[in-house]
């Protein structure tokens, strides 16, 4: 508990998005199997024709918050602990949440649109797009602060995102054009809430 009150003041947003992730995984998971697209559909998994067809755009956001299967969704909270804990010092807790919050879901959109484009329709569901969004602030930061965000060298954080994207366009099943909207939503939107603020001098 200690270490939990300890977690929870450093990094209130990262934990507490962290928690509810997991606490909705097993929920879901002990009502039916979590590998089961059909079965995330009924808490709000992506469907591109049923969010356009039937105005089910709560499924966008929702979808953030469900992962198929205890791997999928251990590497999502993997990379968003990597990361929470330590861009949420620098961002501030509420510009981290929003990056990680609208990033998700302009991933999504991004998505939803490249569905569209390709008639391709697939259920889709994760944390992917917010965590790709932590990678897009995070080299913003990078090239804000020229090098390091905490104890990640900016190669280190390229590498991450760099070898992220590979193995999302080497494998299927996954949704790439999510991946790569987070990340482009993630980097502007840190442009406009992680920018440092200027010292003014005056001449007393």
């Amino acid at each position: 508990m200690d270490y939990l009150k300890k977690w929870l003041k450093q990094w209130p947003v990262t934990v507490t998005l962290t928690g509810i992730t997991i606490a909705i995984f097993l929920f879901v998971d002990f009502l039916g199997p979590s590998t089961s697209g059909e079965h995330l559909l009924e808490f709000g998994a992506c469907y591109t024709p049923w969010i356009i067809e039937d105005g089910q755009w709560y499924r966008i956001f929702a979808s953030m918050f469900l992962h198929f299967g205890m791997e999928h969704l251990l590497n999502n909270m993997l990379v968003l602990l990597v990361l929470g804990t330590r861009l949420e010092p620098l961002m501030g807790h509420l510009p981290f949440a929003l990056v990680y919050l609208l990033g998700g879901t302009g991933g999504n959109l991004v998505s939803l649109a490249y569905e569209l484009r390709t008639e391709q329709y697939a259920v889709s569901a994760g944390a992917s797009g917010a965590v790709f969004s932590l990678m897009g602030a995070a080299v913003f930061i990078l090239l804000r602060d020229h090098g390091h965000v905490q104890d990640l060298s900016s190669r280190q954080v390229l590498v991450m995102a760099a070898m992220s994207l590979y193995l999302g366009f080497a494998s299927t099943g996954v949704d790439n054009a999510a991946h790569v909207g987070g990340l482009v939503c993630g980097f502007l939107l840190a442009l406009f809430l992680c920018r440092k603020r200027r010292v003014r001098k005056r001449n007393d």
